[in-house]
């Protein structure tokens, strides 16, 4: 089968597709034939070289996919058939033709939603639902601040958060974001570039400050993140793109208002966790994404790439331009 490959740490040059062999399916799971996978934070860093994957899984960049069920390995449980179409969390290999997947962390395709959009949900969606359910204990009523707003994490939470009963404030670096995040169901949205999000958070919410904050920046934002975090409020930190040091008197801040930071990553968590929020996810969330659905969940697609422009689809994201999830398409 074809994958993407890199032989040595680097920039999106040094990506391209190399024939490999195919995976088998061992006891309980399910080999599933991608039609499309979506890029992730994690890739680039593991390409980068600053983010291997978990211990005794596949080294193949790619944490989502959706395809169709291709072969079932010995012991599944009969809930899934060859030719049924699937999305899948995945730890690694979701960037090539085939890859296999524990039958516990297979999710069925949303009726009509086509199988780029279904491979824009697994890690994104899973990721905002964990952090707001399972992590940030979302409550109705919180105000949840979400950095990012704009990215497939970002998109995914302002609906989420809408669904919850709680209100979700958002920055980002453009209007174009800004204008995405409000159309999704943003309250209010922040350009970091222009201007101190916490002070017009602070003003917005009339000195109340939020709730809960979903913070994938990490160092570059601390300081302004206790400074709108309301009293006893909860900072999940799930990501480090502002970088992972700081200086100045965080936790003397943090105590004075009683804050929680809480931090959280879903790719090296083990598989019954994984299970246990696929399952929870499926039950509450997924129906939302159907056609018919009263309060619709739907997943933001910019740009879908065939997978032989790898390269183009690395630099894409690097650039920091995408509104919603980057997807590549294999060839069937």
């Amino acid at each position: 089968m074809l994958a993407v490959h890199f032989d040595e740490p680097g920039g999106p040059e040094t990506l391209y597709l190399k024939e490999v062999a195919r995976p088998s399916p061992g006891e309980g799971e399910v080999l599933l034939k991608v039609a499309a996978s979506a890029l992730n934070r994690a890739d680039l860093l593991q390409r980068q070289g600053q983010y291997a994957p978990p211990p005794g899984t596949s080294s193949i960049l790619g944490l989502e996919a959706a395809g169709h069920v291709a072969e079932l390995g010995p012991g599944c449980q009969g809930h899934w058939k060859p030719g049924d179409s699937a999305m899948a969390l995945l730890p690694g290999g979701g960037q090539a033709q085939y890859v296999t997947v524990p039958e516990g962390l297979l999710m069925p395709v949303p009726a009509g939603l086509s199988l780029p959009q279904a491979a824009a949900i697994p890690e994104a969606w899973l990721t905002a639902f964990q952090l707001l359910h399972f992590v940030g204990n979302v409550q109705a009523g919180d105000s949840v601040l979400i950095h990012a707003g704009s990215s497939g994490v970002g998109t995914a939470a302002i609906q989420l958060s809408w669904m919850a009963g709680a209100l979700p404030l958002v920055t980002a670096g453009s209007q174009l974001k800004l204008q995405m995040a409000a159309k999704l169901g943003a309250a209010a949205g922040f350009n970091y570039k222009e201007e101190d999000f916490s002070e017009a958070i602070l003003k917005f919410t009339k000195g109340a400050g939020v709730n809960l904050i979903l913070d994938c920046i990490g160092g570059s934002y601390w300081e302004k993140n206790v400074n709108c975090l309301a009293p006893d409020g909860r900072w999940v930190l799930y990501g480090l793109m502002g970088g992972g040091d700081i200086t100045g008197p965080l936790f003397s801040k943090l105590l004075f208002k009683r804050g929680s930071l809480i931090t959280s990553l879903l790719r090296s968590r083990d598989k019954k966790y994984k299970q246990m929020l696929v399952k929870a996810f499926t039950e509450q969330a997924l129906p939302h994404f159907s056609s018919e659905a009263p309060q619709r969940l739907l997943p933001v697609l910019d740009r879908v790439f065939p997978v032989t422009e790898i390269q183009d689809a690395h630099a894409y994201m690097e650039s920091n331009r995408n509104v919603g999830k980057i997807v590549l398409e294999l060839p069937q």
